[in-house]
């Protein structure tokens, strides 16, 4: 069985509380940084804030519409967060790590994937190299959204 890995990752411009609360809230931050188009929709079945929120997700690529469940865990709640597609034998990965400037997180986006037989081959060609640009794209959205809601965190009186 073929194993699809890749990754991305960037420097964002704000602490890592507020840039990890971002990609754990499934009800309000998370929606806000999925590039759309691919990403169509997001709901949230259970949960909605980290370990053990249950989502549902579409998107459109190449043509073809798909949903896909995840379930939410947080191995190291505050750093990593996990995204366990329920029907299919893949995760990502979300780790935000402290930089040497407080007000600055490394983010990075890993995705493992199994995928049988001989469509597992082609996919471990074609996959990072479609999904990568999209993880660029919400890591350029995350970044943005995160540091927004820093200067407004920081203009607010002590």
């Amino acid at each position: 069985m073929p194993i699809i890995e890749f990754q991305a990752s960037r420097i964002v411009p704000a602490p890592p509380r507020i840039v990890y609360s971002v990609i754990a809230d499934y009800r309000d931050g998370h929606p806000r940084i999925l590039p759309k188009p691919p990403f169509l929709d997001l709901v949230v079945e259970q949960g909605g804030y980290g370990a053990g929120t249950v989502f549902r997700c579409g998107t459109r690529l190449l043509g073809r519409t798909q949903t896909f469940r995840a379930i939410i865990s947080e191995p190291e709640p505050g750093r990593v967060l996990v995204e366990k597609f329920i029907d299919q034998d893949s995760q990502t990965i979300f780790t935000v790590d402290h930089e040497a400037d407080p007000n600055q997180s490394r983010v990075t986006f890993h995705t493992v994937m199994n995928v049988p037989g001989i469509a597992g081959y082609f996919q471990k060609w074609m996959v990072p190299r479609l999904l990568l640009p999209i993880y660029k794209q919400e890591l350029e959205n995350l970044a943005v959204h995160a540091q927004a809601l820093h200067w407004v965190e920081q203009a607010k009186p002590a």
